[in-house]
Formats: C-alpha cells, sequence, structure tokens
C-alpha cells in the first residue's frame, strides 16, 4: 500500500512546479498599471466587436481550467508536461518583459447592467487594472495548453475536443468582455507557438545528454 502511495506521488511530483506560477504573478501585479507612457493598439475591427457579458463565464474559467488541464496532460505525459509548463513559464516572463517596455491598455465600458453575468464583469474589473494587455496571456497560456493536449497521444477525443473548445471560448472571451485586443491573441499565439518549439528542442537535447551520460561505463 505504501509503496503504491510512493509510486503515484513520485509521479505527480512534477505538479509542485505549478507553484512557480503564483511566484512569477507577482511581476503582473507589480506592472499593472499605467506608466510614463501606456498605448491603445485597437483596430476599426476591434472596435466593431460588441461587449457581450456572457462571455465572463469562459473568461474566469480560465484559471482552473489552465490547472486541471496541466494535471491531465501530467498523468498522460511526463515529457508533454515538462514541455508546455517550460513553455508555459518562459511565456509569463517574456509578456512581463514586454509589459515593462511596452504598456498598452484596452479601455472599458461602462458596466450598467444587473445580474449575475454584469457582477462577475464588475469584480473582474476592480480585481484586474485595464494594462498588461500585449499580448494576452490568457490566449498564450491556453494556447500552450491545447498544443500540448494535441501531443499527448494517449489523451480521448472528448478531452482533445473539450480542449479546443476552451481555446475558442476563451480567445473569443477576451475580445467581448474588452480585456484584449487583436493584436493582443495574435501576439500571443505567435509567442507561444515559438515558445513551445523551443521548449521542445531543449527537452530533446536535454534527453539525449541524460541517455548519453547514463551509457557511459562507471570507472
Amino acid at each position: 500500500m505504501s509503496s503504491n502511495c510512493s509510486s503515484k506521488f513520485m509521479k505527480y511530483r512534477p505538479l509542485l512546479w505549478i507553484l512557480l506560477i503564483p511566484i512569477l504573478n507577482i511581476f503582473y501585479m507589480v506592472l499593472n498599471h499605467d506608466g510614463a507612457r501606456v498605448n491603445n493598439l485597437m483596430t476599426d475591427l476591434d472596435a466593431q466587436i460588441p461587449f457581450i457579458p456572457a462571455f465572463i463565464i469562459p473568461y474566469l474559467s480560465w484559471y482552473p481550467f489552465i490547472m486541471i488541464m496541466l494535471i491531465v496532460i501530467l498523468a498522460n505525459s511526463s515529457k508533454t508536461y515538462y514541455r508546455t509548463f517550460i513553455a508555459l513559464c518562459l511565456g509569463l516572463i517574456i509578456s512581463y518583459i514586454i509589459y515593462y517596455f511596452y504598456q498598452t491598455t484596452v479601455p472599458r465600458p461602462p458596466i450598467t447592467g444587473q445580474g449575475i453575468l454584469y457582477s462577475l464583469v464588475r469584480f473582474t474589473y476592480q480585481t484586474d487594472n485595464p494594462f498588461n494587455c500585449f499580448p494576452s496571456i490568457h490566449v498564450l497560456t491556453t494556447y500552450l495548453i491545447w498544443r500540448g493536449a494535441l501531443d499527448c497521444n494517449g489523451l480521448a477525443k472528448l478531452m482533445r475536443f473539450f480542449t479546443s473548445f476552451m481555446l475558442v471560448a476563451i480567445v473569443l472571451s477576451t475580445l467581448f468582455v474588452k480585456q484584449h485586443y487583436l493584436l493582443d491573441i495574435a501576439a500571443a499565439i505567435f509567442i507561444a507557438e515559438i515558445l513551445y518549439f523551443i521548449a521542445g528542442k531543449c527537452l530533446a537535447v536535454s534527453l539525449k545528454s541524460r541517455k548519453h551520460i547514463s551509457r557511459q561505463p562507471n570507472p
């Protein structure tokens, strides 16, 4: 019994690295304010996108979705988990560097409606200042989770469909609750794709190096 518990702990021990995410998030809070110059990346198309309060549901579901899917990916493939997690942390760091040097904002509409959805939007606006927009961390991290899920060969088709659905829903939510612009989304996907590629190459080199060392005869 104790042996089974020990093996399960060892398998899921890499989840402890998730604690690094809230530590990195400290930089988000420090940078989430206006600076000497704040840029607005709104396009004509962004101006045509309506505010739809119902999309606050997938927007807020991002938080548990990321954590749950990291567990699912680890259960399926530790290699894909590390690749996804490394790319995710690098994505956060790069985003914070961009926020420091190129701060952007998204003006928010007045919230006058009543009901739970409007209350959730007001809560989101009150707890998250309208800065740190380019690139969108919501989109960047969700895209990386989606890429990781696609690489998990043993993942059920229903779970793959769910991950794809959540990607679309969360991306759209950032637009419809007026948290991001189209350029924020494009930049997030571009950075995520590059980092996922780099993380894969780095892991491949690391694994190859470990195998080479393990094959060396003991002196």
